[in-house]
Protein backbone atom coordinates (compact mmCIF):
# COMPACT_ATOMS: atom_id res chain seq x y z
CA UNK A 1 0.00 0.00 0.00
CA UNK A 2 3.14 2.05 0.28
CA UNK A 3 3.03 2.90 -3.49
CA UNK A 4 -0.38 3.53 -3.86
CA UNK A 5 0.24 7.11 -5.27
CA UNK A 6 1.91 5.30 -8.02
CA UNK A 7 -1.28 3.59 -9.37
CA UNK A 8 -3.15 7.02 -9.58
CA UNK A 9 -2.70 10.75 -9.10
CA UNK A 10 -3.06 11.02 -5.31
CA UNK A 11 -4.68 14.40 -6.49
CA UNK A 12 -7.39 13.05 -8.67
CA UNK A 13 -7.73 10.18 -5.68
CA UNK A 14 -8.27 12.99 -3.00
CA UNK A 15 -10.61 14.63 -5.36
CA UNK A 16 -12.72 11.26 -6.04
CA UNK A 17 -12.84 10.93 -2.14
CA UNK A 18 -14.25 14.31 -1.59
CA UNK A 19 -17.28 13.64 -4.03
CA UNK A 20 -17.38 10.36 -2.66
CA UNK A 21 -17.35 11.53 1.24
CA UNK A 22 -19.83 14.61 0.46
CA UNK A 23 -22.13 12.08 -1.58
CA UNK A 24 -22.66 10.29 1.66
CA UNK A 25 -24.31 13.19 3.34
CA UNK A 26 -26.37 14.76 0.63
CA UNK A 27 -30.24 13.44 0.28
CA UNK A 28 -30.61 14.88 -3.09
CA UNK A 29 -30.36 12.02 -5.31
CA UNK A 30 -30.09 14.04 -8.26
CA UNK A 31 -26.86 15.92 -7.25
CA UNK A 32 -25.47 12.60 -6.19
CA UNK A 33 -25.57 11.02 -9.36
CA UNK A 34 -24.40 14.02 -11.10
CA UNK A 35 -21.73 14.30 -8.97
CA UNK A 36 -21.11 10.90 -9.00
CA UNK A 37 -20.78 10.90 -12.66
CA UNK A 38 -18.42 13.49 -12.73
CA UNK A 39 -15.91 11.52 -11.21
CA UNK A 40 -16.48 8.58 -13.78
CA UNK A 41 -19.05 6.37 -12.60
CA UNK A 42 -21.29 5.28 -14.85
CA UNK A 43 -25.09 6.27 -13.11
CA UNK A 44 -27.86 5.15 -15.11
CA UNK A 45 -31.51 6.67 -14.87
CA UNK A 46 -33.63 6.81 -11.61
CA UNK A 47 -30.46 5.53 -10.08
CA UNK A 48 -30.88 5.43 -5.63
CA UNK A 49 -27.46 5.72 -3.52
CA UNK A 50 -28.23 5.57 0.42
CA UNK A 51 -26.65 7.87 2.89
CA UNK A 52 -22.69 7.10 3.62
CA UNK A 53 -22.02 4.39 0.37
CA UNK A 54 -18.52 4.41 -0.27
CA UNK A 55 -17.75 4.03 -4.13
CA UNK A 56 -13.63 3.34 -5.07
CA UNK A 57 -11.83 6.20 -4.91
CA UNK A 58 -9.10 4.97 -6.90
CA UNK A 59 -11.24 3.48 -9.73
CA UNK A 60 -14.79 5.50 -9.73
CA UNK A 61 -14.39 4.92 -13.65
CA UNK A 62 -14.63 1.33 -13.35
CA UNK A 63 -17.92 1.34 -11.20
CA UNK A 64 -21.18 0.89 -13.68
CA UNK A 65 -25.21 0.80 -12.11
CA UNK A 66 -27.93 0.00 -14.47
CA UNK A 67 -31.04 2.11 -13.88
CA UNK A 68 -33.85 1.62 -11.14
CA UNK A 69 -30.88 0.04 -9.17
CA UNK A 70 -30.42 0.88 -5.36
CA UNK A 71 -27.57 0.75 -3.28
CA UNK A 72 -28.53 0.55 0.54
CA UNK A 73 -27.18 2.41 3.64
CA UNK A 74 -23.32 2.14 4.54
CA UNK A 75 -22.69 -0.19 1.26
CA UNK A 76 -19.62 -0.58 -0.36
CA UNK A 77 -18.05 -0.86 -3.76
CA UNK A 78 -14.50 -1.37 -4.51
CA UNK A 79 -12.74 -1.78 -7.47
CA UNK A 80 -9.11 -2.58 -6.22
CA UNK A 81 -7.31 -4.47 -3.61
CA UNK A 82 -4.07 -3.55 -2.43
CA UNK A 83 -2.45 -7.27 -1.87
CA UNK A 84 1.57 -7.67 -0.19
CA UNK A 85 3.65 -6.80 -2.33
CA UNK A 86 1.36 -6.61 -5.69
CA UNK A 87 -2.55 -4.91 -6.28
CA UNK A 88 -5.24 -5.92 -8.44
CA UNK A 89 -8.23 -4.49 -9.47
CA UNK A 90 -11.19 -4.98 -12.10
CA UNK A 91 -14.45 -3.12 -13.05
CA UNK A 92 -17.79 -3.62 -10.75
CA UNK A 93 -21.34 -3.91 -13.37
CA UNK A 94 -24.70 -3.75 -11.70
CA UNK A 95 -27.50 -4.30 -13.89
CA UNK A 96 -31.06 -2.92 -13.82
CA UNK A 97 -33.47 -3.20 -10.93
CA UNK A 98 -30.60 -4.37 -8.27
CA UNK A 99 -31.19 -3.98 -4.98
CA UNK A 100 -28.20 -4.07 -2.73
CA UNK A 101 -28.85 -4.30 0.45
CA UNK A 102 -27.87 -2.20 3.62
CA UNK A 103 -24.28 -2.22 4.44
CA UNK A 104 -22.97 -5.00 1.86
CA UNK A 105 -19.50 -5.16 0.02
CA UNK A 106 -19.25 -5.61 -3.37
CA UNK A 107 -15.72 -6.36 -4.53
CA UNK A 108 -13.82 -5.34 -7.66
CA UNK A 109 -14.47 -7.92 -10.90
CA UNK A 110 -18.00 -8.66 -9.73
CA UNK A 111 -21.35 -8.75 -12.43
CA UNK A 112 -24.68 -8.31 -11.06
CA UNK A 113 -27.59 -9.26 -13.56
CA UNK A 114 -30.51 -7.54 -13.84
CA UNK A 115 -32.78 -7.85 -10.85
CA UNK A 116 -30.78 -9.27 -8.66
CA UNK A 117 -31.38 -8.91 -4.62
CA UNK A 118 -28.16 -8.68 -2.45
CA UNK A 119 -29.70 -8.73 1.35
CA UNK A 120 -28.41 -6.72 3.69
CA UNK A 121 -24.79 -7.04 5.39
CA UNK A 122 -23.31 -9.25 2.50
CA UNK A 123 -19.95 -9.80 0.56
CA UNK A 124 -20.15 -10.22 -2.71
CA UNK A 125 -16.88 -11.33 -3.96
CA UNK A 126 -18.36 -13.47 -7.16
CA UNK A 127 -20.90 -12.77 -9.89
CA UNK A 128 -24.59 -13.12 -9.05
CA UNK A 129 -27.25 -14.43 -11.90
CA UNK A 130 -30.01 -11.71 -13.21
CA UNK A 131 -33.36 -12.18 -10.81
CA UNK A 132 -30.94 -14.25 -7.93
CA UNK A 133 -32.24 -13.30 -4.22
CA UNK A 134 -28.71 -14.14 -2.46
CA UNK A 135 -26.83 -13.15 0.83
CA UNK A 136 -24.18 -13.86 3.64
CA UNK A 137 -20.49 -13.37 4.02
CA UNK A 138 -19.90 -14.68 0.97
CA UNK A 139 -23.08 -13.86 -0.76
CA UNK A 140 -25.09 -17.33 -1.22
CA UNK A 141 -27.68 -17.96 -3.22
CA UNK A 142 -30.69 -18.02 -1.14
CA UNK A 143 -33.18 -18.66 -3.95
CA UNK A 144 -33.47 -17.72 -7.54
CA UNK A 145 -36.33 -15.94 -9.68
CA UNK A 146 -37.02 -13.90 -6.67
CA UNK A 147 -40.64 -12.63 -6.66
CA UNK A 148 -42.54 -9.53 -4.77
Amino acid sequence: MWDWSKVKNPLRVALNYLVVRICGLLPSLKTKNALYRSIGIKVGKDVSVGLEVTFDIFFPELIEIGDNSVIGYGSTLLCHEFLIGKWKKGPIQIGKNVLIGANSTVLAGVVIGSGATISACSLVNRDITSDALVGGVPAREIRSEYTT
